[in-house]
Protein backbone atom coordinates (compact mmCIF):
# COMPACT_ATOMS: atom_id res chain seq x y z
CA UNK A 1 0.00 0.00 0.00
CA UNK A 2 1.35 3.45 -1.02
CA UNK A 3 1.35 6.62 1.33
CA UNK A 4 -1.69 8.00 0.11
CA UNK A 5 -3.08 4.75 0.27
CA UNK A 6 -2.69 4.23 3.53
CA UNK A 7 -3.87 7.44 4.45
CA UNK A 8 -7.17 7.31 2.97
CA UNK A 9 -7.50 3.95 4.55
CA UNK A 10 -7.71 5.68 8.60
CA UNK A 11 -8.84 8.87 8.96
CA UNK A 12 -9.78 10.37 12.43
CA UNK A 13 -13.28 11.07 14.02
CA UNK A 14 -12.99 14.74 15.93
CA UNK A 15 -13.21 15.31 19.63
CA UNK A 16 -14.74 18.07 21.76
CA UNK A 17 -12.62 19.42 24.29
CA UNK A 18 -14.34 20.88 26.69
CA UNK A 19 -12.59 23.59 29.49
CA UNK A 20 -14.49 23.93 33.00
CA UNK A 21 -13.61 26.16 35.99
CA UNK A 22 -14.52 28.80 38.69
CA UNK A 23 -15.22 31.96 36.70
CA UNK A 24 -12.11 34.32 36.52
CA UNK A 25 -9.99 31.13 36.87
CA UNK A 26 -8.45 30.82 32.34
CA UNK A 27 -10.83 28.93 30.67
CA UNK A 28 -12.42 31.23 28.17
CA UNK A 29 -8.87 33.33 27.87
CA UNK A 30 -7.07 29.46 27.45
CA UNK A 31 -9.75 28.19 24.85
CA UNK A 32 -9.46 31.39 23.06
CA UNK A 33 -5.43 31.19 22.63
CA UNK A 34 -5.85 27.63 21.79
CA UNK A 35 -7.83 28.71 18.54
CA UNK A 36 -5.49 31.37 17.58
CA UNK A 37 -2.63 28.80 17.77
CA UNK A 38 -4.07 25.70 16.12
CA UNK A 39 -6.03 26.52 12.88
CA UNK A 40 -8.22 23.02 13.32
CA UNK A 41 -9.33 24.12 16.35
CA UNK A 42 -13.20 25.28 16.17
CA UNK A 43 -15.19 27.46 18.77
CA UNK A 44 -18.43 26.23 19.74
CA UNK A 45 -20.41 28.94 20.26
CA UNK A 46 -23.20 28.53 22.62
CA UNK A 47 -26.54 30.21 23.18
CA UNK A 48 -27.23 31.77 25.72
CA UNK A 49 -30.33 34.41 27.27
CA UNK A 50 -27.74 36.75 28.99
CA UNK A 51 -26.95 40.10 27.36
CA UNK A 52 -23.35 40.67 25.74
CA UNK A 53 -20.55 42.46 27.39
CA UNK A 54 -18.45 45.19 26.26
CA UNK A 55 -16.71 43.69 23.19
CA UNK A 56 -18.59 40.50 22.69
CA UNK A 57 -20.04 40.00 19.31
CA UNK A 58 -22.97 37.93 18.37
CA UNK A 59 -22.21 34.46 16.70
CA UNK A 60 -18.85 34.97 17.50
CA UNK A 61 -18.62 34.59 21.16
CA UNK A 62 -22.07 33.67 22.09
CA UNK A 63 -25.45 33.33 20.47
CA UNK A 64 -27.52 35.67 22.07
CA UNK A 65 -31.37 34.85 22.34
CA UNK A 66 -34.44 35.52 23.98
CA UNK A 67 -36.03 33.14 26.68
CA UNK A 68 -38.67 31.92 24.33
CA UNK A 69 -36.29 30.67 21.78
CA UNK A 70 -34.03 29.18 24.04
CA UNK A 71 -37.11 27.46 25.76
CA UNK A 72 -38.07 25.97 22.06
CA UNK A 73 -34.46 24.80 21.47
CA UNK A 74 -35.08 22.80 24.99
CA UNK A 75 -38.29 21.19 23.93
CA UNK A 76 -36.70 20.19 20.64
CA UNK A 77 -34.06 18.66 21.26
CA UNK A 78 -31.40 20.88 19.62
CA UNK A 79 -29.43 21.44 22.33
CA UNK A 80 -26.68 18.77 23.82
CA UNK A 81 -26.90 19.87 27.47
CA UNK A 82 -28.07 23.81 28.52
CA UNK A 83 -28.04 25.00 31.86
CA UNK A 84 -29.14 27.72 33.98
CA UNK A 85 -25.94 30.13 35.66
CA UNK A 86 -25.85 33.35 37.72
CA UNK A 87 -29.69 33.43 36.47
CA UNK A 88 -29.24 33.34 32.45
CA UNK A 89 -29.42 30.32 30.58
CA UNK A 90 -26.63 28.48 28.34
CA UNK A 91 -26.28 25.79 25.82
CA UNK A 92 -24.82 24.10 23.17
CA UNK A 93 -26.30 23.28 19.94
CA UNK A 94 -25.94 19.87 19.01
CA UNK A 95 -26.18 19.80 15.03
CA UNK A 96 -22.83 22.13 14.69
CA UNK A 97 -21.06 19.30 17.26
CA UNK A 98 -22.17 16.13 15.86
CA UNK A 99 -21.38 17.67 11.97
CA UNK A 100 -18.55 18.43 12.70
CA UNK A 101 -17.00 15.39 14.84
CA UNK A 102 -17.76 12.99 11.77
CA UNK A 103 -16.08 15.09 9.97
CA UNK A 104 -12.60 14.97 11.79
CA UNK A 105 -12.87 18.32 13.00
CA UNK A 106 -12.01 18.87 16.68
CA UNK A 107 -14.14 21.25 18.92
CA UNK A 108 -13.08 23.45 21.73
CA UNK A 109 -15.85 24.75 24.50
CA UNK A 110 -15.86 26.74 28.10
CA UNK A 111 -19.04 25.56 29.96
CA UNK A 112 -19.52 24.78 33.60
CA UNK A 113 -19.59 21.50 34.85
CA UNK A 114 -23.44 21.20 34.77
CA UNK A 115 -23.26 21.29 30.96
CA UNK A 116 -20.28 19.12 31.26
CA UNK A 117 -21.69 16.05 32.86
CA UNK A 118 -24.66 16.47 29.97
CA UNK A 119 -22.35 16.34 26.90
CA UNK A 120 -20.89 13.29 28.66
CA UNK A 121 -23.96 11.58 28.64
CA UNK A 122 -24.41 12.77 24.94
CA UNK A 123 -21.49 12.26 23.74
CA UNK A 124 -19.51 9.92 25.79
CA UNK A 125 -16.60 8.55 23.74
CA UNK A 126 -16.07 11.82 21.56
CA UNK A 127 -15.72 14.37 24.86
CA UNK A 128 -12.25 15.05 26.33
CA UNK A 129 -12.82 17.20 29.70
CA UNK A 130 -10.74 19.60 31.31
CA UNK A 131 -10.54 21.65 34.31
CA UNK A 132 -8.35 24.50 35.27
CA UNK A 133 -7.69 25.80 38.72
CA UNK A 134 -7.09 28.57 40.16
CA UNK A 135 -3.38 29.11 41.97
CA UNK A 136 -5.18 30.66 45.13
CA UNK A 137 -8.65 31.84 45.94
CA UNK A 138 -7.16 35.06 46.33
CA UNK A 139 -5.56 35.27 42.91
CA UNK A 140 -8.80 34.07 41.40
CA UNK A 141 -10.60 37.25 42.91
CA UNK A 142 -8.20 39.20 42.00
CA UNK A 143 -8.74 38.41 38.80
CA UNK A 144 -12.51 38.73 39.01
CA UNK A 145 -12.23 42.53 39.87
CA UNK A 146 -9.23 43.24 37.02
CA UNK A 147 -11.98 41.92 34.74
CA UNK A 148 -13.78 44.87 34.95
CA UNK A 149 -16.95 43.61 33.52
CA UNK A 150 -19.23 43.03 36.83
CA UNK A 151 -20.00 44.84 39.80
CA UNK A 152 -18.67 44.36 42.85
CA UNK A 153 -21.96 42.42 44.11
CA UNK A 154 -21.63 39.93 41.14
CA UNK A 155 -17.75 39.45 42.03
CA UNK A 156 -18.86 38.56 45.67
CA UNK A 157 -21.49 35.93 44.02
CA UNK A 158 -18.75 34.23 41.62
CA UNK A 159 -16.64 33.99 44.73
CA UNK A 160 -19.39 32.59 46.53
CA UNK A 161 -20.17 30.04 44.02
CA UNK A 162 -16.53 28.98 43.56
CA UNK A 163 -16.18 26.46 46.16
CA UNK A 164 -19.00 24.20 44.55
CA UNK A 165 -17.72 24.45 40.89
CA UNK A 166 -14.13 23.56 42.55
CA UNK A 167 -15.93 20.25 44.44
CA UNK A 168 -16.36 18.81 40.58
CA UNK A 169 -13.06 18.54 39.76
CA UNK A 170 -12.29 14.81 40.32
CA UNK A 171 -14.96 14.37 37.52
CA UNK A 172 -12.81 15.38 34.72
CA UNK A 173 -10.00 13.55 32.41
CA UNK A 174 -7.58 15.87 33.00
CA UNK A 175 -6.86 19.13 35.65
CA UNK A 176 -4.56 21.43 35.56
CA UNK A 177 -3.60 24.94 38.05
CA UNK A 178 -3.80 27.93 35.91
CA UNK A 179 -0.43 29.59 37.60
CA UNK A 180 0.96 30.92 34.25
CA UNK A 181 -1.36 31.31 30.87
CA UNK A 182 1.81 30.73 28.38
CA UNK A 183 2.02 27.76 30.36
CA UNK A 184 -1.26 26.60 30.76
CA UNK A 185 -2.12 26.76 26.77
CA UNK A 186 0.89 24.50 26.24
CA UNK A 187 -0.26 21.68 29.05
CA UNK A 188 -3.53 21.79 27.26
CA UNK A 189 -1.81 21.65 23.66
CA UNK A 190 -0.09 18.70 25.12
CA UNK A 191 -3.70 17.40 25.61
CA UNK A 192 -4.88 17.63 22.35
CA UNK A 193 -1.94 16.12 20.71
CA UNK A 194 -2.50 13.11 22.76
CA UNK A 195 -6.28 13.17 22.87
CA UNK A 196 -5.97 13.18 18.52
CA UNK A 197 -3.79 9.77 18.54
CA UNK A 198 -5.87 7.97 20.75
CA UNK A 199 -6.51 4.25 18.83
CA UNK A 200 -10.25 4.96 18.90
CA UNK A 201 -10.75 8.38 17.03
CA UNK A 202 -8.67 6.36 14.13
CA UNK A 203 -11.34 5.13 12.27
CA UNK A 204 -10.14 2.68 10.03
CA UNK A 205 -7.40 1.61 11.99
CA UNK A 206 -8.08 -2.21 12.56
CA UNK A 207 -8.55 -2.81 8.92
CA UNK A 208 -5.12 -1.44 8.10
CA UNK A 209 -2.51 -2.75 10.56
CA UNK A 210 -4.86 -6.17 9.49
CA UNK A 211 -3.78 -5.57 6.04
CA UNK A 212 0.07 -4.70 6.86
CA UNK A 213 0.13 -8.25 8.85
CA UNK A 214 -0.83 -9.96 5.67
CA UNK A 215 2.12 -8.26 3.82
Amino acid sequence: MTAPQASQAIHRRGFLLVLSSPSGAGKTTITRRLIEGDSTLSLSVSVTTRPPRPGERDGTDYRFIDQARFDRLVAEGELLEHAKVFDHCYGTLRQPIESALAGGRDIVTDIDWQGTQQLVESLPFDIVTVFVLPPSMAALEARLKTRAQDSAEVVAGRMAKSAEELSHWSEYDYVIVNREIDESIALVQAIVTAERLRRIRQVGLADFVNRLREG
